[in-house]
This record gives C-alpha cells, structure tokens and sequence, in this order.
C-alpha cells in the first residue's frame, strides 16, 4: 500500500486543502498537526469576538441605569431576545462552512460582527425606546452564531483521538469572550466611562478578527458542498437527544452569563460596579475548564463525565435555592460559580461525545478505516451545528424563567427549582441512552447488535 502524501496540496489561491487526512498519523505528524494548530488558534480568535458581540448586552445593561427607563423585566427580555437570534443563526451558519469554506466564512462572519457593535455605539444613550433597544440588542445575536461555524470547521480539522481536546480549546476560548468583555467592562465603569467606550474598543478587534483569518486560516475541499450532511445528522434522533443535553450545559453558560449580573443587582441589590466585580469570575472559570472537560471525556468517555457533572449541577443548584432563601450573598455567589465551572466542564464532555456516537454508529453499519472516519467526521460536523443551536435556547429559556420568577414572586428561586427538576431529567436522559446497560436476556441476532450498539456508547 502507498503511503499518503504527507504535504497538503492547496489549490485555488492557496487557501484551500484538497488532501486532508488527520487520521493517518504519518500525514498527522509531517503536517497535519501543525495546519490543524494553526487554523484552530484562529479560530478561537474569531469566536471569542463573536462570544464577546453577542453577550455584549449581558453587560450593556448594567450600564443603563433609572434615566434609560427600563424596568428588570424589559432587561431580561432584551437578553433573552439576543439570546433566541444567536441561537437560531447557528443553523444557517453550520450549513455556511459547506457552503462556502470554513476559512472563507470565519472571515465573513467575523466582520458581519461590525454590524451589532456600530448599530450598538450609535443608539446607547438615555432617551432611545425600548423597542430601539430591542432591535439593535437582536442583531448582536449573528454573534452567537459563529460557535456553530467555528465548531462545524475545526472538527474536520483534527483526528477522533484529539476531538475531545481540539473542540474543548476552541469552544473554551470563545466562552471566555463573556468573561473578558465583562473584565473590560468592569475597567470602564471602575474609571468612570460609558458604554460607548465599550463598544468603541470592540470595533477594531472585530476588524482584526477578520483580517487575521483571511490570512492564516485554510479552507479544507472534501468538506465544502455537502450541504446533505445537515439533513442527515438531523433525521438522526442522537442528534436531538445531545441537543437536550447540551441544553443543559451549554444553555446553563450562556443563561447565567447573560442573567447573573442582574440577578445580583436585583435580588441583593448590588450596585452595577459592585455586580461587575463578580460576574465575570464564573464564567471565566467555566470558560478555562471546557478543555478539561474534553480531556477527561477523551480519557474516560465523554457520557460518564456528562452524567456525574449533572449530579454537581443539580447539588450546586439545591445550594443556590437554600441561599436564596437565607438571603446569603457569599454563598449564593460561591455556588453560582461551582455552576459555572460544571456547566463549562459539561459543555467539554457533551462535544466531545457526538463524534464518538458517529464514529460508533459508522461501526456498527461495517464501516472501517478512513470510510468510518469520513462518515464520523461528516455527520458529527454537521451535528455540532444543530446541537449547538438547540443548547443555546437553554439560555433563553433560563432569562425567561428569571424575569417570570421575578414578576410573579420576587425572587429568582422558582426559577432555580425549575432548573434543578431539569438537571435530573438530563441526568435521567444520559444514563438511559448511553449508559444503561441491557438486561441480561436471550437475545435474537438483530437485538443482540443493537445491545452491541448501545453499550460502545459508554465509551463515547
């Protein structure tokens, strides 16, 4: 057998990879790591500024004080807005990488970020309507999109055995684009600026992004054009049962991201410096910890991790009802960033298992070798997307129950019992599917595959 080529062979302009073969370790080792390295850095680059554009009113509205004429409500349903539209703009933008390239569209999609953040500078200031508000706030949404894209792109670059560590970096370092902006804001309120100064340091960065990406990204050919892998990861019922898991991590990050500020501001009555101060600790710890997350769901399955990461989830939650309920602010805080850092941790494990479902489901049809991999790396990419958007409406879902929690009782705990009844059911969820061992009985030959089937997903 020839051994591969072990260069790529870019062609049409340079920035497109016709050979692309991660699991071939000769190719991996002479070249493979170091493009892969390369396109994954700026990756996190371009993602971080869109984590940072579309979380961006989490922390405007801290900065709109009584003379903006905003009650608590229309805060949490400006944020859930911005929530529900970078949701919803992860599914055209997972289709985008085969539409148009993922180094081609890293670039678009980090300067539609110009859009948000200008429209943001020109109407921040006391007087504008609500209903401005809201529109402009909606746009900053295209930022959640470009998690599905950069997600979708990055996990054609690397081999299933580095999966776990590859997708965990790079959803990491564009999660730490909510504490950063927070960290930035607090400078800005700290030195007595406005929110203007905010966005105007945005501005450049956005621009950069884009730049840096034209320049040293790559565009990988066997994944542009099939656009059919979407449609097929969607009629796959595994795709919507790590959507509802991922609900609960990644749906948990983004909802208390956008939330706590508030939250604190609300409930204990801190001032807008005060909760700035520590808002961004959580998701900056959450944030650092998805690699880990990745990690430890390379070296011991990524269901486990998810399921014993759940059971934290649900103890920090309980812990949350109990402080609120004592009116404990140090231990209300301290909770909420052991949340934090569970939801970052699952948000690692849950990625990391939807390549290795398709690799096991590419198994279990008789696939071998480079057409497993093929078939794994197609399906899950297009996965990501899907699952990734489905998550995200976690977030509005937890900014909704907020503002309901408070409209009708004054407090946050309604909501936070509901989300503890939640992190049983994801619990319940993960063990039934991929867990649950099948019962010891005489098996026909069909039912014995399919019990096969279901027990290589422990290992996933």
């Amino acid at each position: 057998m020839t051994a591969p080529s072990t260069a790529p062979a870019p062609s049409r302009g340079g920035h497109w990879i016709e050979h692309w073969d991660p699991e071939d370790e000769t190719f991996w080792n002479a070249t493979g790591e170091k493009i892969a390295r390369r396109n994954l850095l700026f990756s996190v680059l371009s993602e971080h500024i869109g984590f940072s554009v579309w979380t961006l009113w989490s922390v405007l509205v801290l900065f709109m004080g009584p003379e903006y004429g905003l009650t608590p409500a229309d805060k949490f349903l400006l944020t859930s807005m911005v929530t529900l539209v970078g949701a919803a703009a992860r599914i055209p933008y997972t289709f985008a990488v085969a539409l148009f390239g993922g180094r081609n569209w890293t670039v678009v999609s980090a300067a539609l970020l110009l859009v948000p953040t200008v429209a943001a500078y020109a109407v921040m200031k006391p007087g504008t309507s609500f209903g401005t508000f809201l529109w402009v706030g909606l746009l900053a949404g295209i930022g959640g999109g470009n998690f599905a894209s950069s997600m979708t792109n990055i996990n054609a670059f690397f081999p299933l055995r580095k999966k776990g560590w590859a997708l965990g970096l790079n959803a990491g370092g564009g999660n730490i684009g909510v504490p950063v902006i927070q960290l930035v804001a607090l400078a800005i309120i700290g030195a007595g600026g406005g929110p203007r100064l905010l966005l105007g340091i945005y501005i450049p960065l956005v621009l950069a992004a884009a730049v840096l990406a034209a320049l040293f990204m790559d565009n990988i050919a066997s994944v542009k054009n099939d656009t059919g892998a979407a449609r097929d990861a969607a009629k796959d019922v595994h795709t919507w049962i790590m959507s509802f898991l991922y609900i609960g991590t990644f749906g948990s990050f983004i909802g208390y991201s956008f939330a706590f500020g508030q939250v604190l501001t609300i409930q204990f009555g801190r001032t807008p410096l005060q909760a700035a101060y520590l808002t961004f600790i959580g998701p900056l710890l959450g944030s650092l910890i998805r690699p880990v997350g990745g990690r430890l769901a390379d070296r011991y399955g990524g269901a486990r991790i998810t399921l014993w990461n759940y059971v934290g989830m649900a103890a920090a939650t309980a812990v949350l009802v109990v402080a609120g309920l004592q009116k404990s602010l140090p231990l209300f805080v301290s909770a909420f960033v052991v949340l934090f850092v569970l939801s970052g941790l699952g948000n690692g494990s849950t990625y990391k298992m939807i390549p290795g479902i398709f690799q096991a489901k590419a198994l279990a049809k008789g696939l071998t070798g480079e057409d497993a991999a093929s078939y794994g790396r197609r399906l899950s990419g297009a996965a990501m997307g899907l699952i990734g958007a489905v998550g995200a409406l976690g977030g509005v879902g937890i900014n909704l129950a907020f503002r309901q929690s408070y409209l009708s009782w004054g407090t946050g705990t309604g909501a936070f019992v509901a989300f503890l009844a939640f992190y049983g059911l994801c619990f319940a969820v993960t063990w039934a599917v991929y867990l649950r061992r099948p019962a010891a009985t005489p098996q026909t030959t069909a039912a014995a595959s399919e019990a096969k089937s279901q027990l290589s997903y422990a290992e996933v």
